[in-house]
């Protein structure tokens, strides 16, 4: 599937994740789906909402922190998910980043991610935004490349 959007989400999603580095950034694609793909309508910056009680909820009990973990709060989760049924859209996707890291999905990233949803990851190295790359879960539950198609 294809994820067509402006050049100006991908400058918010990357402009968001140069202002958390160190730390992930994350946030929602709301969109429509049809046949040819997915269209990008709004790119909604959240707050990284990882801390220890996350972790320990999830089982992930490692030392990890926002730096390389992201959650996106449950109530604005919901809240998104009001805001795309009054507007007759969808959430389509979740965007965050890697600092110091490839555009890669994390296996913590696959174990969290729904087959649904498009998985934008932006490369930040030493603060500056640099690859960007979207990946959607095949029928194996794995991570594919998924075309980004700018709509101009």
């Amino acid at each position: 599937m294809i994820l067509q959007l402006l050049p100006e989400h991908l400058q918010i999603i990357r402009t968001h994740a140069e202002s958390t580095y160190p730390d992930e950034c994350c946030g929602i694609i709301l969109g429509h789906v049809t046949l040819e793909g997915k269209t990008v309508v709004e790119i909604m910056p959240t707050e990284n909402a990882w801390n220890t009680e996350a972790a320990n909820f999830s089982g992930d009990r490692t030392t990890e922190t926002e730096r390389r973990r992201y959650a996106i709060a449950p109530q604005v989760m919901l809240q998104a998910q009001r805001k795309a049924r009054d507007r007759s859209l969808n959430i389509i996707g979740i965007y965050h980043s890697h600092p110091d890291a490839a555009a890669i999905p994390s296996e913590c990233d696959r174990l969290y991610a729904w087959p649904e949803y498009s998985y934008i990851i932006v490369s930040v190295q030493k603060g500056k935004a640099e690859t960007l790359q979207s990946w959607s879960l095949d029928e194996s539950h794995q991570f594919q490349p998924e075309a980004i198609n700018n709509i101009i």
